[in-house]
């Protein structure tokens, strides 16, 4: 099996635009020249990829070295690129930035090597003329076996600008200048702590300023260079979104989606559906109970911080969800879902006093102001599931866990990372419910298996 051509966007660092270049080039590609667009997205990231989809109309998929492994990545560029014009993938951070600075394993680079794919890199060049040239000149020389096959200049200041810029370029680099992107604070889009904000909670005039934005930047970038460059070109198959499994059984699973929950790998629900499971979504937020039937819930991460009042306000879903823990039903909270089956969150903005929430967990959230970011490694040690080496995630969180008992019993032994209790342990266990600050990706399938199995278990009790 054959990859498609295939792109990388990626940045001299973080913060300069990757997101928009990226989103505009998609929407060049796929409604200037009617290609069919497959994104992917580098690193653990939740947000950017529901972007991706806006312009798209396609999951964009996640594509991180330290949780599937080269394998992994070759794999699903592969399996999810059937049948479309070309791949765009959104680099992570920096070029070169990774899991440590000794090598530039994790990072965009890496990925590239792996599947041996041109990158366009993107600068920021706000506040710098000649010496871009010097920034571009580095960037093409640290590694060889990287191929940089040209850059697009972001935040240009006008004709002057971009004058000095390109002239400096012109002895120096050996590649393209693929787009000069005029400097605009209304293309700016809303953020928060964590990023961008997630699309589930944009309206549909939020949504539509997306697409114009990258209507807008994708009239700046050179795509008709782009197409010539890359040898783009319509492809013979027919364009087919590739649909999951049925299921094979009734197991039902809920999972929380609304404006609080929402931090979901599309390929973690899909793997449970491919064991058998049918995804029953609900909304903590609005519901006043969890879905009938469902023999065991999933509370993915979020901003359940944001929506601590109007959580708290629903004293019915959260009755509902305590009874299930207490009645034994598995269910497994990634980040916001362990900060929801606290006692209480408190700390963000304005939210002086705490709100309640699920209280199966008999700890405290308390926002810090303070990101907690890293990779993570654990063995899961544990009598529901048996015991798993090296699980691989990722932790990013603004808060942490108070007042937890020094009995509490936890699923994870952590090998990296900072988890519940500052390095030691995380996936604190209540019932048969689990709660962990580490997010996983089902690529790696043991968990998610014995997890199911769990499930059914349950459902024939």
């Amino acid at each position: 099996m054959t990859k498609p051509p295939t792109i990388i966007i990626a940045g001299t660092t973080s913060s300069v635009g990757k997101t928009t270049i990226s989103l505009a080039i998609m929407y060049a590609l796929k409604y200037k020249k009617g290609f069919s667009v497959q994104p992917f997205k580098i690193g653990p990231d939740f947000i950017d990829p529901s972007y991706h989809k806006i312009i798209t109309g396609r999951e964009s998929r996640t594509l991180d070295a330290w949780m599937m492994g080269n394998n992994g990545i070759i794999s699903t560029l592969q399996n999810t690129a059937i049948g479309v014009d070309v791949a765009i993938i959104e680099g992570v951070m920096g070029l070169f930035d990774g899991l440590s600075g000794k090598s530039d394993f994790a990072s965009t680079a890496y990925v590239a090597k792996i599947l041996n794919t041109p990158v366009i890199l993107v600068i920021d060049a706000a506040k710098a003329a000649r010496s871009i040239a010097a920034m571009a000149f580095g960037y093409l020389h640290f590694d060889r076996r990287l191929k940089i096959s040209g850059i697009i200049l972001n935040n240009v200041s006008g004709p002057k600008h971009s004058r000095y810029i390109t002239e400096a370029c012109k002895s120096k680099i050996k590649v393209p200048v693929l787009g000069i992107v005029q400097r605009d604070n209304e293309l700016r889009m809303d953020e928060r702590h964590l990023g961008l904000i997630p699309t589930d909670e944009l309206d549909y005039t939020k949504k539509s300023k997306i697409m114009k934005v990258a209507k807008k930047v994708s009239e700046e970038i050179y795509y008709d260079k782009i197409v010539s460059l890359f040898k783009l070109k319509k492809s013979k198959f027919t364009d087919i979104v590739k649909k999951s499994e049925s299921s094979i059984s009734k197991l039902k699973v809920g999972v929380a989606l609304d404006n609080s929950f929402n931090f979901y790998y599309n390929e973690n629900l899909n793997s449970l559906r491919n064991l058998g499971a049918e995804i029953t979504f609900f909304s903590p937020l609005n519901d006043n109970h969890i879905p009938n039937d469902v023999s065991g819930l999933m509370l993915g991460g979020g901003f359940p911080e944001v929506m601590a009042d109007k959580l708290h306000s629903n004293q019915s879903m959260r009755r509902s969800i305590k009874t299930a823990v207490e009645q034994g039903m598995p269910i497994y909270g990634e980040c916001g879902g362990l900060m929801y089956l606290t006692k209480s969150i408190a700390g963000y903005r304005d939210f002086k006093k705490p709100f309640k929430m699920v209280g199966v967990i008999d700890a405290n959230t308390i926002m810090t102001g303070r990101l907690t970011l890293n990779y993570t490694q654990a063995d899961m040690t544990s009598n529901l599931f048996g015991n798993i080496q090296n699980i691989r995630g990722h932790e990013f969180h603004y808060s942490k866990i108070e007042n937890i008992p020094q009995d509490s019993k936890y699923v994870y032994k952590l090998k990296r990372g900072s988890g519940i209790n500052g390095g030691k342990h995380d996936g604190v266990l209540i019932y048969n419910s689990i709660a962990s600050y580490m997010h996983l990706h089902f690529y790696d399938s043991r968990f998610p298996n014995k997890w199911i199995k769990f499930c059914i278990d349950f459902e024939r009790r």
